[in-house]
C-alpha cells in the first residue's frame, strides 16, 4: 500500500500510525496537497490528503474510509473499532468529534493564511466550534478512569484525538492550549510517549 502525505496532517498521521500498529506494509510518500498537487491528482481528483493506494489499486480518500479498510485485514481480536454495539458507535462517535475538531482547526488556519482579510465572523465560527468541541471531549475523556478511552487498549479514537490535538497546539501555537482540557492534555502526553507515535510523525510545516 502506499500512503500519500505528510505525518504533520492528522488525518495521515493517525492511519499511518495504524498500519504501523497493525504490522501493515506500506510506502509513505510524504506529498504536499499545495506544493505536489499534480502527483496526488492522478491518485486523487480531490487532490487531497491522505490518499491511500490499495495493492490492488484501488484508491480511498478519506480517513475513515482507509480505517474500516485497515481493520477488515487484521483478525476481529485486533481491530481498533469496536465491532459491537453500542461500544462500536460510542468509538466512532469520539472520533468523529476528534476529526470534525480537524476539520474546524484547518478551516481556521487556512482562513488566516489564505486571506489578507480573514473574516472576523468565520473565525468567530470556528472557535466556537473548536472550544464546544474540546469541552464536550474533555468532559467525556474525564469521566473515564481506563488508560485509554475505552478500556486498556489504544484504540481509533484514542489515536484521531492525539493526533489532532497535536495539529491544534502546533499550527495554532500560542492561540490555543490545553491548558483548560487537563484530561485532553494527559490524553495526548500517554499517546504521544508511545514509540508507533515518535515514529510516525512530524512538526508541522505551514504550507507556503
Amino acid at each position: 500500500m502506499i500512503l500519500i502525505g505528510q505525518y504533520d496532517s492528522p488525518f495521515v498521521r493517525r492511519v499511518g500510525i495504524a498500519l504501523t500498529l497493525y504490522g501493515l506494509a506500506f510506502e509513505q510518500r510524504p506529498w504536499s496537497s499545495f506544493g505536489d498537487a499534480d502527483r496526488i491528482r492522478a491518485y486523487n481528483p480531490l487532490t487531497r490528503v491522505p490518499t491511500l493506494v490499495l495493492d490492488d489499486g484501488d484508491v480511498l480518500v478519506e480517513s475513515h474510509a482507509m480505517l474500516d479498510h485497515l481493520d477488515s485485514l487484521v483478525p476481529a481480536e485486533r481491530r481498533m473499532f469496536p465491532a459491537a454495539e453500542p461500544a462500536r458507535r460510542r468509538a466512532l462517535a469520539v472520533a468523529g468529534l476528534a476529526t470534525g475538531l480537524g476539520d474546524k482547526a484547518v478551516s481556521l488556519f487556512y482562513e488566516k493564511l489564505l486571506h489578507d482579510q480573514a473574516s472576523d465572523l468565520w473565525l468567530a465560527r470556528c472557535r466556537a466550534q473548536i472550544g464546544g468541541t474540546l469541552a464536550a471531549l474533555e468532559a467525556d475523556r474525564a469521566a473515564r478512569p481506563s488508560p485509554w478511552w475505552f478500556g486498556a487498549e489504544i484504540g481509533h479514537a484514542d489515536v484521531a484525538v492525539a493526533c489532532v490535538l497535536r495539529f491544534l497546539t502546533e499550527a495554532h501555537a500560542g492561540a490555543i492550549t490545553l491548558d483548560d482540557y487537563p484530561a485532553l492534555a494527559a490524553h495526548a502526553a500517554r499517546a504521544e510517549a508511545l514509540p508507533v507515535f515518535q515514529a510516525v510523525q512530524q512538526r508541522f510545516i505551514p504550507p507556503k
